[in-house]
């Protein structure tokens, strides 16, 4: 747990779309998709790049943090 997967992507010159479990996730175009290459090509870890260029990294308790008063104004 903890550790996201599931997440697939297709270059298709110029533009990536990322998948999620087969089901369109989102889709990076022009420079996105060439800092999201780079970084995959890098060494970076995929999933967990697909995961936070889609947004599905932060459950529960991370959203909620933003909200809390001392982290206001951050």
């Amino acid at each position: 747990m903890g550790t996201p997967e599931g997440f697939a992507y297709r270059d298709e010159g110029g533009t990536v779309t990322i998948t999620h479990h087969g089901r369109p996730a989102g889709t990076l175009r022009a420079a996105a998709a060439a800092r999201f290459l780079a970084a995959v090509a890098r060494g970076d870890d995929p999933q967990l790049l697909m995961a936070r260029v889609t947004g599905n990294y932060k459950h529960g308790n991370e959203r909620r943090a933003r909200e809390h008063p001392r982290n206001r104004g951050r």
